[in-house]
């Protein structure tokens, strides 16, 4: 019987952390340390590694809040990073060694976001099984639309329509290394207006993470005659390139420059990568906002759910039967 051990991270650890990512079925560069370390002072990073024999076999990036633990905060998803190649009974093994750890040093709860099947470079459920037998209770539920590399792209006739209209004007898509004029004239102002926040990241973090990512982190605007008018954000991962963050002027709906940003991203890399246009979800998956699903929808993109769950670790025990 396997005999698996479970330590705290520490930064010592990080090349060989960022080697195990590189690696893993079930990762993108979002666990890479460089990018979850650009906001350690915001959470208490509670990461765990997972060895045996002295050979690792898993990850969790968390944090830890209060007596309890979370799929990082600070990042999209999470949960147990593994390799291609673990058997399922090793892999709740795993995670069941990790709830014995937590609850030796007095944690009462882990809450689990698992990342979605798109960004995965194969199978990867058992977690879905885990939380099922644990009696895991589902907390929130997203909705994602996304444009599905197996289905032709087909945008309907409202969006070529506003297709027509900026390729009338001469809009120009330009792909750029510095993040001031959109996030200062565009992305900030916009986010201020319509809801009163900020980016999650500022410009000097972004700037500093799209530095340390320059394959993993783009930036695509859209200019009218050397004025910028829309831009937006890309994380690309092997599977997947997800819209972080897209915004355009106020006369966008006139210029139609968001709608042609966004059709030059999804025919570029629509044929190898899913194209994810992000959250349509309100108060945690209880509403949708309607007018951002339909313009969504107004690509071809399709709704995918993201999850989030809370394990109460009393019941890890019931690991023990898989």
């Amino acid at each position: 019987m396997k005999t698996y051990s479970v330590q705290l991270y520490q930064p010592k650890l990080a090349d060989k952390w960022n080697a195990f990512v590189s690696q893993s079925k079930n990762a993108t560069f979002l666990f890479h340390r460089n990018f979850m370390e650009y906001h350690r002072d915001r959470y208490a990073d509670y990461s765990l590694v997972v060895t045996e024999n002295d050979k690792w076999v898993a990850l969790l990036p968390a944090n830890m809040l209060g007596n309890e633990i979370y799929s990082h905060q600070g990042l999209s998803y999470g949960g147990l990073l593994v390799m291609p190649n673990v058997r399922t009974a090793d892999y709740f093994a795993i995670l069941s060694a990790v709830c014995r750890y937590l609850i030796a040093h007095n944690f009462t709860h882990l809450h689990l976001k698992p990342i979605p099947r798109i960004y995965e470079c194969c199978f990867s459920d058992e977690i879905a099984q885990a939380l099922f037998v644990t009696k895991a209770q589902q907390t929130r539920s997203d909705l994602y639309l996304v444009v599905d590399k197996n289905e032709p792209y087909q945008p309907n006739r409202n969006r070529k329509r506003a297709l027509k209209v900026a390729q009338e004007l001469g809009i120009e898509i330009i792909e750029e290394a510095k993040y001031d004029s959109f996030w200062n004239e565009v992305l900030t102002p916009n986010l201020q207006q319509r809801f009163g926040v900020n980016p999650v990241h500022s410009l000097a973090e972004i700037t500093q993470l799209a530095a340390a990512f320059p394959q993993q982190i783009k930036l695509v605007n859209a200019y009218l005659d050397g004025v910028l008018k829309a831009g937006c954000v890309l994380f690309i991962m092997p599977n997947v390139v997800h819209f972080q963050y897209s915004s355009g002027t106020d006369d966008r709906m006139d210029t139609a420059a968001l709608d042609v940003l966004f059709d030059y991203v999804i025919q570029r890399y629509h044929s190898t990568h899913h194209v994810s246009f992000g959250n349509v979800s309100e108060q945690n998956g209880l509403k949708i906002n309607q007018g951002l699903a339909y313009w969504k929808e107004s690509f071809g993109a399709k709704p995918i759910v993201q999850t989030y769950w809370t394990l109460s670790l009393q019941n890890a025990h019931l690991l023990e039967a898989l």
